[in-house]
């Protein structure tokens, strides 16, 4: 029986929550940091490709002068053996638990292409693709069709399928083959399963609510089943584009906003609209103009007195993965590097550069593989390796960590966290 002064005993709180402690413990100071994200940049090495992968085939003088004074590790997307897409991949990089952070990626799209969204609305991301005569996708990206191409067909679809019963059909086009649809209409709901069979060879799946009981999202099922049966006809004689898929079916969550979550006013620096939409939906500022990774470090340099946190998205490692070719991913690396010495001329006082995920030459998409990532700032010290590579990254200070940690690390390294404890 225990004495009564002990059951007075108030019980202590043995944990705390982590994000509460960190914001806790934040400071606000003068320091720049720079997230630099080289789209799909892990690799493997394999027996095909003389056991390297693009990073270590690439000539990269800049990167590896950097590499030099900086700590090297590897990230674990989500989970080990969890692939991520590239919503999940950027939240965790933006320092959101993706698994608690579900964002469809047609919102990101939306967000991204400038729709403004209102409560209610639905959105799927979807690519223009090529079907044969029994409704085989036989191409999931239509040739990966020009940007002329898909506005022309976007906005043959909008004027014919405005409304579907009570619900607006909004259709805007992305880059190459991708576009968005966005759903505006009384008790819908997400998320859906995918009309995206997420490979050649098989038919488009019908999509299904992820729950089964919520009758918002049987409803939207239904919308989606009527917008296919409406456009298909429209598109049945164009080549390569005569059909096309859709994924990331949601409604826009509630995130908390970055600027809140770690006192830095944050600014994005994308080209592709899913990234300015992921940047957006945090709360940071979407920058237009600039193309090329060259264009973007210049604006870097003009915007730098303005923002205290700069993300910087380059795409085009992950396309040459996607497409399996180990030539376009080591230029698409070497041109990165290239235009480095741009941002360099006004060095961050943290800098990171990593990838959202891998995307394996030889797996041709995204992969569970950790990406490499290396740290810059005063703070970070020499891992003594003379290059970034995967294979160095296996022996970095930084180790194997899940994604969501490097933003907290990118502020430990600013120094903008206060002593825990005495």
């Amino acid at each position: 029986m225990p004495h009564a002064f002990e059951l007075k005993r108030p019980k202590l709180k043995l944990i705390m929550n982590l994000d509460a402690l960190y914001s806790e413990l934040t400071l606000k100071t003068n320091a720049k940091l720079a997230l630099v994200v080289l789209d799909g940049l892990g690799d493997l090495a394999t027996k095909e490709q003389n056991y390297l992968t693009p990073l270590e085939a690439a000539h990269t003088p800049n990167l590896d002068a950097l590499a030099k004074d900086s700590a090297q590790g590897r990230m674990i997307p989500v989970a080990p053996g969890i692939t991520p897409g590239s919503g999940p991949g950027h939240l965790g990089l933006f320092g959101y638990d993706p698994r608690e952070f579900q964002v469809g990626r047609g919102v990101i799209e939306a967000l991204g292409l400038g729709v403004e969204l209102k409560p209610g609305d639905v959105c799927a991301r979807a690519n223009f693709a090529t079907l044969d005569a029994k409704g085989i996708v036989t191409d999931r990206r239509a040739g990966r069709i020009p940007t002329e191409t898909c506005e022309e067909l976007c906005a043959l679809l909008a004027a014919k399928i405005k409304k579907i019963g009570d619900t607006q059909i909004i259709i805007k086009a992305g880059k190459e083959h991708r576009f968005v649809v966005v759903f505006r209409g009384k008790g819908l709901e997400g998320p859906l399963t995918d009309a995206d069979p997420n490979r050649e060879g098989y038919a488009i799946p019908t999509v299904k609510p992820r729950d089964a009981k919520n009758a918002k999202q049987k409803k939207m099922a239904g919308l989606i089943a009527l917008f296919y049966k409406a456009a298909l006809p429209i598109l049945a004689k164009e080549r390569p584009a005569n059909g096309f898929l859709m994924r990331g079916i949601a409604h826009q969550p509630s995130i908390p906003l970055f600027e809140d979550r770690y006192r830095l006013k944050p600014v994005a620096l994308a080209v592709y609209p899913m990234y300015k939409g992921l940047s957006q939906l945090v709360g940071m500022t979407k920058i237009e103009g600039p193309q090329t990774i060259a264009e973007q470090f210049e604006r870097y340099l003009t915007e730098y007195d303005r923002f205290d946190f700069f993300f910087i998205h380059y795409k085009y490692t992950d396309k040459a993965g996607e497409d399996g070719n180990f030539a376009a991913k080591k230029k698409a690396i070497e041109d990165f590097d290239a235009a480095l010495p741009i941002l360099l001329k006004k060095r961050p006082d943290v800098l990171a550069i990593t990838g959202d995920h891998s995307t394996p030459v030889a797996a041709k998409g995204h992969s569970w593989h950790p990406q490499p990532v290396l740290l810059h700032s005063a703070l970070s010290g020499s891992d003594k390796l003379d290059r970034f590579t995967e294979t160095g990254a296996n022996t970095g200070s930084l180790g194997v960590f899940e994604a969501k940690y490097l933003l907290r690390l990118m502020q430990a390294n600013a120094k903008q966290f206060d002593k825990f404890g005495a």
